[in-house]
Parts: structure tokens; C-alpha cells; sequence
């Protein structure tokens, strides 16, 4: 899952530096330990859970404290890096799943021998976060979510509209788009989510995501990685041009790269539609209540029964950490029911097995695979090459906003993965 923001919002900023301080029951008050966790959250609900987080671990363990600080995301796995090479880094910090657990794996602490065989069993997806993708090796990360990249949308705009129910696939979204610009209505609004900030843009890899599986299967989708299906393709060619064909046909807002304020126009009614994540849906749900929808981006020639389904971030434990132990007793918490609790009550789904919700939008987006079937993707952006994200995030939005052709920006994102050595381009685990 990808959250980056330049910096906290200042009141949660300061609640989460300053939370909490005690002596430990077992060890004396000269044996406190005060552990550092760099983040890269903006004002979320992943920041509003780690508060709580931090603050019930500390109540357990009265002689850990945990400092929270927030980073930079523009530039935080550079900022993480550095820190390891100069000793300066954290005890705990926010990892992304997939290929950038592996990229920093170096940097880790494999869990492995302290998590027992039913301990990693609990862990959805667990492989995800293992060395090599295999979980008899270890694990690097423990999850805090499972995220669904997914979209929202406003049901009385969609009523006043005259549309039943959210599009389909390419030819409903134009229909409805057209309703919904009869009735002065943005259909889709995009820009600046408050879960998301990178530079002055949004963030591509959500619909990309869905436009990829508009193209090829899960498994089609390891052809991407080690470049066996290229990104100059005429299907992601195909899917890319309608995606930015929306902007061009009035869709979409015209600032599609700098527009602010997305999820209040989603609740205020001015926007239909939006595509972002799962870690919004309590800030969302907080506005709009039972007016809040979640639909399946549409970006498909046929109805699609798929679903980004990922454990897209979680927390590590630093190899560079002098206080690995009481590191490693946060992540053990992170597999307590009241962890899950904490997590769920933030507006984000555990991502522990057997954990229930009564959210009706979060049971929805569950019972899309558990009772509807819907072949499970994971997050695009965890399983190409950290190169492929970066390069998308300027390539994929050039392209979209119309300053760059998509024939031109899928090139460029096709020498990136060029560039890279044989041995980055390998065998892929991305389930299916």
C-alpha cells in the first residue's frame, strides 16, 4: 500500500511525539528504554491507529516508550537508507511489503526466531512479507492493515444522477460520466488524498492497479517484473489511453495532478467518484455515513471480478537497533486482539486472520472475495521493481494530465526496467 505525505498534520504530530512514559514492572527505572519509530503517514487512519497503538503498548509495558517521528515521504526509504549507514536510524520503522521489504531486507531484522510457526500462520498473506516470498525463511515485516486499493463514491449524487449503481466497466463509466456532468457534478476527482502526497501530485498506482487488471491475470502480472510482457504492450497501451482519455473527455477535474481537498468533495457532493484506499474510509465514512459507497474500479472492456487485496505496509525492526528485544515485543503485540481492535476501530482491517467487523463497507470489501470470489490482486506498486514505481509516479501522471503522450511514458517506464541488471529481473512471487 503506498501512504506518503511530507509531514504530519501539526496537532497529531505532537500528540504522537509525545505519547507516553513509564518504568518498566520487570526491570528497574534505570533500565527504561526509549525506542524511535520513523513513519511516513500523513493524517490518516494509519497515524490515528499508531497513536493508539503506541500508546496500549506502553501501558503493557510500562518501561518501553515509543517516539514517534514522522518523516518525509517524498523521500523516506533515501532518508531510511542513509540513517543505516550512519548509524542514526531508528529502533522501529514503516516498511512497505513486497519487493521494498526485499530491496531493504539487508537493513531488517528476520523475525523468524521470535515468531512461532502459529504465530506467522495468523499473518494474512504472510508470504508477502517473508525473504524470497517464502515464509520458511522468515519475516520482515509484521502487517498492520490489509489495505484494498478500491473506489468510493457518493450514493445520493449517483441517485440525483439517475444511476442504479456504480459503472461496471469502461463503456458504464462513460455513460455515467455523461449523467453526472448533466447535473454539474465532477464524476471522478483527483488529485491530493489525505493519505497520499507526493511532491505536487497524486499518486498513479492505484488505477494503474486496476487498468493492469483490466489486462492480464495475477499471475500474467510476474511477466511485468522480470519483462517478459513489456510495458509498451498494446493492452497496458489500450488501458493506459482510456484511463487518460477520462481527463481529456471531462471525466475527471481538469487539475487532475494538483487538485485538493478530494475527499470532501466526494462527501460534499461536487465529486462522484474517487479512487484511493481503504486506509480513508474512516475519515470518510465520518462525513458522509451511510452515503458512503465502495465500488470496483471499472477499468475493463467487461465487468471485473477482482479486487486489490494487499498487506501493503507494516513495521520492522532495524538491524541497526540497540534495543532489538523491546523492539520486537511491539511487533509481537501486533498480534494481540487488542492490536486488532485498535486497528479495526481506526477504520482499517487487521491484517490477522479470523479478525471480524460489524463496518458494513469493510464487510462489503471482505465478502468480495470471501462470498463473491473475486480473484485477489496485490498491490502493482509492491510487486514491480521500486525503479518501475518511481518512474511511474512521474511517467503514468505526465501521461494522464496530457503532457506527455501514453505511447511515450509507457517507453520510458520500458527503459527503466531495461536498465536495470539480469539479476533485478528475475523470478517473482505475486500469487495467483
Amino acid at each position: 500500500m503506498r501512504k506518503l505525505t511530507v509531514a504530519f498534520a501539526v496537532a497529531l504530530a505532537g500528540l504522537l511525539a509525545a505519547i507516553g512514559t513509564g518504568l518498566a514492572a520487570t526491570r528497574t527505572a534505570s533500565d527504561s528504554v526509549t525506542l524511535t519509530l520513523w513513519h511516513n503517514y500523513g493524517n490518516d487512519n494509519d497515524a490515528i491507529a499508531l497513536h493508539h497503538l503506541i500508546a496500549a503498548f506502553e501501558k503493557s509495558h510500562p518501561n518501553i516508550q515509543i517516539k514517534a517521528i514522522s518523516q518525509p515521504g517524498s523521500n523516506y526509504f533515501a532518508l531510511l537508507q542513509a540513517s543505516q549507514i550512519s548509524h542514526t536510524g531508528p529502533d522501529i520503522s514503516v516498511q512497505w511489503t513486497g519487493l521494498y521489504d526485499l530491496k531493504y531486507a539487508k537493513y531488517l531484522v528476520n523475525l523468524k526466531p521470535y515468531l512461532s510457526a502459529s504465530e506467522v500462520a495468523r499473518v494474512t498473506d504472510a508470504p508477502y512479507m517473508a525473504p524470497d516470498f517464502d515464509i520458511s525463511k522468515g519475516l520482515l515485516v509484521m502487517p498492520e492493515s490489509n489495505d484494498f486499493y478500491i473506489g468510493f463514491y457518493n450514493k445520493s449524487v449517483f441517485k440525483k444522477a439517475g444511476i442504479a449503481a456504480p459503472p461496471a466497466d469502461w463503456a458504464d463509466l462513460r455513460a455515467d460520466c455523461s449523467k453526472l456532468k448533466a447535473i454539474g457534478v465532477t464524476p471522478m476527482e483527483y488529485g491530493l488524498t489525505s493519505g497520499l502526497v507526493l511532491g505536487s501530485s497524486f499518486y498513479p498506482w492505484f488505477d494503474a492497479s486496476y487498468l493492469l487488471i483490466g489486462a492480464y491475470s495475477p499471475r500474467q502480472w510476474r511477466g511485468l517484473y522480470n519483462g517478459q510482457i513489456p510495458w509498451t504492450s498494446p493492452a497496458i497501451q489500450a488501458q493506459v489511453q482510456k484511463w487518460a482519455d477520462l481527463r481529456s473527455s471531462g471525466c475527471t477535474n481538469s487539475d487532475v495532478l494538483t487538485g485538493t481537498g478530494i475527499l470532501s468533495k466526494l462527501a460534499k457532493g461536487q465529486a462522484a467518484m474517487i479512487v484511493d484506499g481503504t486506509w480513508d474510509t474512516g475519515a470518510l465514512q465520518h462525513q458522509m455515513g451511510k452515503n458512503l459507497g465502495a465500488f470496483v474500479p471499472p477499468y475493463s472492456n467487461k465487468e471485473v471480478h477482482a479486487v486489490v487485496d494487499y498487506p501493503g505496509q507494516g513495521y520492522s525492526v532495524m538491524k541497526d537497533s540497540k534495543h532489538q528485544a523491546e523492539a520486537i515485543e511491539f511487533i509481537k503485540f501486533m498480534l494481540t486482539k487488542q492490536a486488532a481492535n485498535i486497528v479495526g476501530d481506526a477504520g482499517l482491517v487487521p491484517d490477522i486472520k479470523g479478525y471480524s467487523t460489524t463496518n458494513p463497507l469493510t464487510n462489503y470489501l471482505l465478502d468480495l472475495v470471501a462470498q463473491h470470489h473475486y480473484t485477489i490482486y496485490p498491490m502493482l506498486d509492491s510487486v514491480v521493481q521500486p525503479e518501475i514505481v518511481t518512474a511511474g509516479e512521474k511517467e503514468l501522471v505526465a501521461a494522464f494530465a496530457g503532457n506527455i503522450s501514453v505511447s511515450a511514458a509507457l517507453k520510458n517506464m520500458q527503459d527503466t526496467l531495461n536498465s536495470l541488471p539480469a539479476a533485478r529481473r528475475g523470478r517473482v512471487f505475486t500469487g495467483g
